[in-house]
Order: C-alpha cells, then sequence, then structure tokens
C-alpha cells in the first residue's frame, strides 16, 4: 500500500482525501461551450478514479490573456455558470477541482497580446505591447474577479500560473521584465505583480477557498530567477494567503527538457526539496512522476507534501484506485510521448493519449458490453493487436491473440531498448496484466494460416511492418549492412564509425542509441543538458562544453531541409539537440551512390563525399505485412487491417492502438 500518498491532507478549513493533485491540461475541450459537457465526463471519470484534487487547463481573467483569439476565458457570470457542469460532476464522487487562471503575456497567439515589456519571445509570433500602470491594476483586478466567478461556479479554488514563462513569470524575472516604475527594476518591484494578484484573490473569494500558487522554481533560461529569489517569493505568497505552491519548471521557451520520456524519472523533484524547508504550507512535486511507488517515496522522504501528475490521468482515470486496491500492476502508466497529447494541442487538435484512445473521448467512445457475442481473432501481438484484443475481450467477446514470436509487444519491444524510451516497456507491462485479466487466450510462437482463421467470426489482421530495403549498390551483399529491427534486436556491433540511412523517428533513435553513455545517472543527464543542481547560476543554467560520442555517426536523409524534424512537435527538437551536442552529422539533400571497402559513398547538393563509416544502418521506413491477402477477401465484411498492416508510413503507435480501439467498440 501508499500510506503516505494516500494520507489525507488536512488545509484547515477543508481536507483534500490524498496527496495526488491531477495537474493541470489544455485538452482543448476548454474553448467551446460545447466542450465543456466533454469536458466534464473527462474530469468525472479521474474525480471517481480518486484523485485528491483536479486542477483545470488554463482558462484567461480577461481578453488579452488568451493564450489565441480562440481560447479559453472566464470573467463573465455566463462562464460561472456554464461551468457549473464541471463542478457538479466532480462533486458528485467527492472531488474536489480548481481552476488555472492562466494570462499567456507575451505568449499569447494574437496581435493584442501584452508583456511587462514589449519584447517577443522567441517561440512567439507576435510582439506584446507594454502594460500600462493602470493596465497591471485592471489584471490584478480581473484574476480577482475570476476568482469570485469560479467560487460562484462550484470550484473549490484557482491555480494562479506563475511560471512556465507566461505573464506573471514575465513580471518576475529581469528576463523580460525591463520596467522602471513601481512593477519593475529591484526584485521586490517585479515580485509585486503575484503578490498582489494573490491578495486580490484572497479579498474577493474569502478564507475558505483554496489558492494554488505554480511557482516557477527552475526556470531554465538566462537571466530568470535565482534560489534566494524563489525562497523569498515563496516565503511572500505563504503571507499573502497561498494555500498550496505548486512547482513549475522551465519556461516554454527553454531549450532544455522537461517532460518528454528521455527526461529521468522524478528529474526535477530536488528543487521542490530546496524550497519546501521555507515554508510552512504544503509544497507539491511534479515533472515525470508516473508511478504510485515513486510518488510514495517522493512524500515519505520529505521531499514534497504532495504529487502532480497530469498526463498520467489521461493515460489512466483510475490511476489512484488502483494504487488504493493495490494493483499498480494495472495501471495504464504514461511514457512520456507527448504524441496524442501535446502534439495535438499545439496544432489546435483535441488532446488525447497514445496508450488510452479514450482520453477527452469519454461521451463518444464508451465501451459497452456487446450484444451478440463473438468468437474474435488477433492477428499480432503489437500496439495495434493489443489494443484491438483487449477492448474486445472487455466487451465481451471471446478472443484468441496469435503472435507468431515468443512474446508480445512488436515495435514496443524494439522501442523500449531505445535510451529515453525504457517506458514503452510499461505499455507492453500494462497490455500483458490486462489481456490476463479479461481473459484474452494468447498464442505465441504460433503463425496463423488461412484455414484456422476460417473457425473465427471476426479477424483482426495488425501483423504490423517489416524494413524497407534501399537499392543502393552494393548494400545488399555486404555483411556490415543491417536494418534497424536486426540491428535493435540483436545489438551488433558496428565498430567506432556508422551511417545511418534515414532521419525519421527510426533513425534518430538508432543515432542516440549509438552515441548513448554507457552509464548515464541523472547527475550526467543534468550535466548534458546544462542544468546547474547546485543552483549557483540564475535560471539554473550554467554554460556547458558539448558532449561528443566515441563513436562518430551520420544520420543521413535524402530530402533537403531540418535532419530529423518529423518527430512530434514538442519532442523533436530534444532529439536533434541531443543529437547535435554529441557531435552525430546531421545531412540532408543526400545522393546515395555505392557502399563498398573505402565508405558509403554520397553526394550533398551535388558535392561527391565518402564517408568512411564501418557499417550501416538502414533505416529507410517501413513495408506493411500482409500474410495470404488473397484470401481475405472471400470474407471482406469480417477482416479487419489495423495499424502498420493498414498502413505503414512512418511507424505511428498512436494510430494503432487508437485503431486497435475503434474497431474493437464496432465489431
Amino acid at each position: 500500500m501508499y500510506p503516505n500518498l494516500l494520507q489525507p491532507l488536512d488545509l484547515g478549513f477543508t481536507q483534500l482525501k490524498n496527496r495526488v493533485l491531477m495537474g493541470s491540461m489544455h485538452t482543448g475541450l476548454e474553448d467551446s461551450v460545447k466542450g465543456l459537457q466533454k469536458l466534464a465526463a473527462f474530469y468525472e471519470e479521474r474525480a471517481k478514479g480518486g484523485v485528491g484534487i483536479i486542477v483545470t487547463g488554463g482558462f484567461s481573467p480577461n481578453l488579452r490573456g488568451r493564450l489565441y483569439p480562440t481560447a479559453a476565458q472566464f470573467s463573465r457570470a455566463k462562464h460561472a455558470q456554464a461551468h457549473k457542469v464541471i463542478t457538479e460532476a466532480v462533486h458528485r464522487h467527492q472531488g474536489k477541482i480548481a481552476l488555472q487562471l492562466l494570462h499567456a503575456g507575451r505568449y499569447g497567439y494574437h496581435p493584442l497580446a501584452q508583456s511587462s515589456t514589449p519584447a517577443k519571445a522567441p517561440i512567439a509570433k507576435f510582439a506584446p505591447s507594454e502594460m500600462s500602470s493602470r493596465q497591471v491594476k485592471n489584471t490584478i483586478e480581473d484574476y480577482a474577479n475570476s476568482a469570485a466567478l469560479a467560487k460562484e461556479a462550484g470550484y473549490d479554488g484557482v491555480e494562479v500560473m506563475g511560471s512556465e514563462g507566461y505573464l506573471i513569470n514575465q513580471f518576475i524575472c529581469k528576463r523580460t521584465n525591463q520596467r522602471d516604475d513601481e512593477w519593475g527594476g529591484c526584485y521586490q518591484n517585479r515580485m509585486r505583480f503575484p503578490l498582489e494578484i494573490v491578495k486580490a484573490i484572497r479579498r474577493s473569494a474569502g478564507e475558505d477557498f483554496i489558492i494554488i500558487f505554480r511557482l516557477s522554481m527552475l526556470d531554465l533560461v538566462e537571466e530568470g530567477s535565482t534560489l534566494d529569489d524563489v525562497i523569498l517569493l515563496a516565503k511572500e505568497l505563504e503571507s499573502a494567503g497561498v494555500t498550496i505552491i505548486n512547482t513549475g519548471i522551465g519556461w516554454h521557451e527553454a531549450r532544455v527538457p522537461t517532460i518528454v520520456t528521455s527526461v529521468p524519472r522524478g528529474a526535477f523533484t530536488w528543487v521542490t526539496n530546496k524550497i519546501k524547508p521555507h515554508v510552512s504550507i504544503p509544497v507539491i512535486a511534479t515533472n515525470r512522476i508516473n508511478s504510485p511507488d515513486q510518488a510514495e517515496q517522493i512524500i515519505a522522504q520529505g521531499a514534497a507534501d504532495m504529487v502532480s501528475m497530469a498526463r498520467p490521468f489521461l493515460a489512466d482515470p483510475e490511476f489512484v484506485l488502483k494504487a488504493q486496491n493495490n494493483e499498480p500492476e494495472l495501471i495504464n502508466t504514461c511514457i512520456g510521448c507527448n504524441q496524442a497529447c501535446l502534439d495535438n494541442a499545439f496544432k489546435g487538435k483535441r488532446a488525447s493519449c497514445m496508450v488510452n484512445p479514450r482520453a477527452c473521448y469519454e461521451t463518444e467512445m464508451p465501451i459497452v458490453k456487446a450484444t451478440l457475442r463473438k468468437r474474435v481473432a488477433v492477428v499480432g501481438a503489437g500496439p495495434a493487436g493489443l489494443s484491438a484484443a483487449l477492448y474486445c475481450a472487455k466487451r465481451g467477446h471471446t478472443v484468441h491473440l496469435i503472435e507468431k514470436n515468443d512474446r508480445i509487444g512488436g515495435q514496443f519491444r524494439l522501442a523500449m531498448q531505445i535510451p529515453g524510451k525504457e517506458e514503452f516497456r510499461e505499455t507492453i507491462r500494462y497490455f500483458a496484466n490486462q489481456l490476463d485479466k479479461y481473459g484474452v487466450n494468447l498464442e505465441l510462437n504460433t503463425e496463423a494460416t488461412a484455414q484456422v482463421l476460417k473457425e473465427y467470426d471476426e479477424i483482426i489482421m495488425a501483423t504490423g511492418v517489416k524494413p524497407r530495403q534501399v537499392n543502393i549498390d552494393g548494400l545488399s551483399e555486404s555483411s556490415k549492412v543491417y536494418d534497424y529491427q536486426t540491428l535493435i534486436r540483436d545489438k551488433s556491433y558496428l565498430g567506432n564509425k556508422v551511417a545511418v540511412i534515414g532521419a525519421g523517428g527510426v533513425g534518430i533513435d538508432v543515432a542516440t542509441m549509438l552515441t548513448e553513455p554507457s552509464r548515464f545517472s541523472l547527475q550526467e543527464w543534468m550535466h548534458e543538458w546544462g542544468i546547474d543542481q547546485e543552483y549557483n547560476h540564475a535560471g539554473g543554467l550554467y554554460p556547458f562544453p558539448e558532449i561528443h560520442s566515441k563513436t562518430e555517426v551520420w544520420l543521413l536523409q535524402r530530402k533537403e531541409g531540418t535532419v530529423g524534424k518529423g518527430p512530434g512537435k514538442t519532442t523533436g527538437w530534444v532529439h536533434r539537440a541531443t543529437l547535435k551536442k554529441r557531435g552525430v552529422h546531421l545531412l540532408g539533400g543526400v545522393g546515395y551512390q555505392k557502399w563498398d571497402d573505402d565508405g558509403l559513398h554520397i553526394s550533398v547538393k551535388g558535392e561527391q563525399q565518402l564517408l568512411d563509416a564501418d557499417s550501416v544502418v538502414v533505416c529507410a521506413g517501413q513495408e506493411s505485412v500482409r500474410p495470404f491477402e488473397e484470401h481475405w477477401s472471400e470474407r471482406e465484411e469480417h477482416v479487419h487491417v489495423i495499424g502498420g498492416a493498414e498502413h505503414a508510413g512512418e511507424l505511428d503507435a498512436v494510430r494503432a492502438i487508437r485503431q486497435g480501439f475503434e474497431i474493437a467498440i464496432k465489431i
């Protein structure tokens, strides 16, 4: 069990039933009235699953603070009335919920953006206008107005977003505050803005109202706050009336990864631990916490009073309930991939989850028992097949999962061997335990045949992909040329110089694996990204040298332009930055000529080059595997092709798992 994690937390005027906060996530449902009903269902499942307190996605206290022109705002009585559907849904399960108030400042994607000073953010399209002293005071009152309306709507509190580089952060830091009035200059002036906001909220909402302040404890940008700055502000926030301090890590413009899967678990709990002794109110640890064992350890060691987990509740709404039942093995663990959540959000799409396609689609994708139980054969136990088999079984069908290899996982079993993607092992563990729980008949080391499949009512072909071969003179007959599957599976020795053909997601993974240090501790990861764990430098950053690998690697792609641009929007830059730091040669616009004893002969923008590589790894895409396809037409309406077997392309686990789910709820 988890005695510390599941212990109630007394806040004086109210009590949280455990030490778990579901962190703020913008799902895309916040931005329309019609979306609030779906958002209510999303939060209700998590409240039913036992989370202590939920924090919503960010809502702006006024028009200018919106993230983009149609983004969510919470400033009028009609907003309070519309939101009651959310608070009532959460309270039906004795849960608590806080509305996050977020002013985008210079991160606003519109020409009305405002900030402390008129400097454009490096990740923004529009330069903000500088707020006058009167506009600053009006904004403070807007926060207070929104908090009062939140209380009227039934919210138990608000979270003031004071981190991630949004408006409040922009006032706090010298980096973005060049004012010379009462809101700028010395640090005491720069921190007035958040303190006056908190005081105004406390006056408007009363004493029996939770105020969480998301404090940027580690900015990870130049001219950020110092440790002394953060400690002083934390103390002043407590005095101003804050109930709980939540940890914020890194600005959005920071060039340091903070939440992707390659970030070690709990990598930033040390920051919270530095602040906690200086205040008497509860402090929350956050970022890359995704298991109850890890959360329990953080609280037991005194590093924090609570833990915040956001994406883990996309992956599994019953996270807390499963911990309470001492069933952690049944938790669908967040693997930090960002591919269906943050990547979707940054594209203006509704967020969801790779490993849980129902996330944010609770009203549209219910799992209901089938009226007619069928015998279903699922061929292939990769991500698509695992998903299809599990959800078919949940609906009551008799399911046989047929896999030609001796274990389940497919491409995930390869992915989990890539440094920084070890979390993919958790998804395989989850499916294995769920298949057992729901009685799926797993047949390993078994080749499905057309004759055998005739015995089933429905057939789901999830037979996956195989590496695509490339037609380059000298490759096919060489013993020093490997496809990526063979390399990862067999851990083949490649020598000290390696050419990687193909710079999509797989090529980047291979280049990362080839250049990964043999031992890579948390401290070494911190050093690679220039994070000052002693916190002697402002923003928590220090200058750091490039770390070159002992293995020289060329990552090659045919198309011109940025090499390795294929991976997701929120993770691709991390992969590229890692490879550059390790000295990987990133070459675009490559023409392949031949491979011989001298190396790989190529041309780059018409100029001839010879790469004196010891070996070549081919990562040039995939082809669908479709066994005995000629027999499918006989029962076309009962044969369903999903995942890589349906479309190879770039490996897409989001699509594969979602297709498995969608076919399961249809048949």
